[in-house]
């Protein structure tokens, strides 16, 4: 729990002096995210697999 208390702390002080940059990472951290939540979202699909409902 400490360790979590110290990185948010750390996180906060980085966000608060470098807002302007964080910002301007933002359009890109979006795009980022499209691609890593359609690898993780088509688990679930049932792809390869045999069986009467693909489960």
């Amino acid at each position: 729990m400490t360790v979590v208390a110290v990185a948010s702390a750390a996180l906060f002080w980085l966000l608060r002096d470098h807002w302007g940059h964080a910002l301007g990472l933002a359009p890109y951290l979006l795009f980022l995210a499209c691609p890593i939540m359609h690898l993780f979202m088509h688990r679930g699909h049932g792809h390869g697999q045999s069986g009467e409902h693909g489960r």
